[in-house]
């Protein structure tokens, strides 16, 4: 199908143990392949049109979209944990588990999530902006390197250029781990699967097999844009000189903080941009995140490709009009 017949769709998701998980506009499914070679199939009607208008705004809806993929992508992740054959007996549960099991009930598995995810953006925030930031300071304070560092553009660029040497080299060593290997197939299940649907074919492991794994609205990509938005928008933070060399380091890394927001946002409404834009230069612009999925995607066997199926059929709504990107 030519590419300006494409239909694209909103519908996205992500690799979960040995699943993928799916979310359309009006429901959320994750597929899991069980132990004994079925298909667990969970829907949930919290599709991406349930949200309230206010989260549609531009730029607001970015940054909803953010915590709201972790807290869902947590919940799928511990839905596909539930089908891992792990060989524990109840002699084994510490009296801590017990006792969070008798206070919190049937809320201890919300409670799990939250704090997951609450950790997850700790480590995130702690690696790729604070360190860069904590780094980029230190230069600073090298009187030799004064020359160097004291253009208002350096600490924003440099940041900039630590956050995707740490971003990268991340990738590539988690890339190389076994568990994740199979995580990573599972993400190129996803994408072909989108992009089978995308193109107007029929949604079966052959016909998926055609596709490429790379996919250009990929969350792989959206952290790249998110990398190098951060650059630009962190150049227009002061640099708080007048201060000592440690409260200026910690001025710093509170405005970038308060500044993520804004930058989620603007990488949103970014990426969305893109994915719409037909134009040569928005493509060219798109190819990096394109070469970093190949760290983060591999080819999936049909057992994979079932998986994801199974997962995009219960999102498509009725009216295909109603999913378009």
């Amino acid at each position: 199908m030519a590419k300006e017949e494409q239909h694209i769709t909103s519908i996205g998701g992500q690799a979960v143990m040995e699943g993928v998980m799916m979310r359309g506009p009006f429901k959320t499914a994750v597929a899991v392949r069980k132990p004994d070679g079925d298909i667990a199939v969970k829907v949930d009607e919290d599709g991406t049109k349930t949200r309230p208008a206010f989260c549609k705004l531009p730029i607001i809806r970015g940054c909803v979209n953010f915590i709201d993929s972790l807290v869902i992508g947590m919940k799928a992740l511990m839905y596909s944990a539930e089908f891992i054959d792990l060989e524990e007996d109840e002699e084994s549960e510490s009296k801590f588990d017990k006792w969070l099991e008798d206070k919190l009930g049937d809320k201890i598995k919300d409670v799990v999530i939250y704090f997951a995810v609450f950790i997850a953006i700790i480590f995130s925030v702690g690696l790729f902006i604070l360190l860069p930031s904590v780094i980029s300071g230190a230069v600073e304070a090298i009187p030799a390197l004064e020359p160097i560092t004291s253009p208002q553009a350096f600490t924003s660029v440099f940041e900039g250029i630590l956050r995707m040497v740490i971003f990268l080299s991340y990738m590539a060593l988690i890339s190389q781990m076994k568990d994740i290997k199979r995580v990573f197939e599972y993400h190129g299940a996803e994408h072909k699967t989108i992009a089978c649907y995308e193109a107007g074919e029929e949604l079966t492991p052959e016909n998926v097999k055609k596709f490429t794994r790379f996919h250009p609205r990929c969350g792989t990509s959206f952290l790249l844009f998110v990398m190098i938005i951060s650059i630009i928008v962190f150049a227009f933070l002061p640099r708080f000189n007048e201060f000592s060399k440690i409260i200026a380091i910690l001025l710093r890394l509170a405005t970038r903080i308060c500044c993520l927001p804004i930058v989620a946002g603007l990488s949103y409404e970014v990426i969305k941009w893109a994915g719409r834009s037909k134009n040569k230069c928005v493509g060219i612009l798109s190819k990096p995140g394109l070469w970093l999925q190949r760290l983060t995607t591999r080819e999936p066997d049909e057992s994979q490709i079932e998986v994801a199926i199974a997962s995009m059929m219960p999102c498509i709504p009725e009216n295909k009009e109603e999913d378009k990107w």
